[in-house]
This record gives structure tokens, C-alpha cells and sequence, in this order.
């Protein structure tokens, strides 16, 4: 089951009930936003016992189609790797 952004919300709003549900909503968009501009920019952006998000650049190449065999030029692209804390590998595994 993945988590959506309404039922994080809804989370946030359940855990800090003093907090109104629009301001919930802007720091959440607020830091997602920043999250995505600095991996725009080429940032790392490191979340502390959680992981770390860092772009990395594929080069272009020439690739096949596996349909019908015919060569295909695949341009440079921009993706986004991710990389597990030790902290939440230890939790996930149940260990101490």
C-alpha cells in the first residue's frame, strides 16, 4: 500500500491537532517543493535516518527495440537514485 499525499495529511492533522489542516498542507508542499528544485539544481537532498535522493545523468546511446529489433537513439536523460539509511534498513529487517 503506498502512502498519498492526503493521507499523510491526515496523519500530520491527527498527530498535531493544533495545526490547522491548510497550514499542514502548505509546509508539505513547501518542503516537497524544495526537495524537487534541489534535485533540479544537481543537490543531494539527505533525510536523516531515512535516505538520501541524488540525481544521476545517463548519457545518450543508441538502444534497441526489443519488438523489432530496430536500433534506437535514446538521449541523455536525468534520474533520480535513491539510497536507504542504515537506520531504516534496521528497522525494516526488525533489528536493534
Amino acid at each position: 500500500m503506498a502512502i498519498v499525499k492526503s493521507k499523510l495529511l491526515k496523519k500530520l492533522h491527527t498527530s498535531y491537532p493544533n495545526f490547522l489542516k491548510r497550514d499542514l498542507e502548505k509546509m508539505v508542499d513547501v518542503i516537497l517543493n524544495e526537495i524537487k528544485q534541489a534535485l533540479k539544481r544537481g543537490d543531494r537532498v539527505e533525510l536523516r535516518n531515512f535516505g538520501v535522493f541524488y540525481p544521476n545523468m545517463q548519457k545518450a546511446r543508441i538502444s534497441r527495440n526489443p519488438s523489432t529489433g530496430e536500433k534506437v537513439n535514446t538521449p541523455k536523460k536525468t534520474t533520480i537514485n535513491w539510497k536507504m539509511s542504515k537506520e531504516l534498513l534496521k528497522k525494516l529487517n526488525n533489528e536493534r
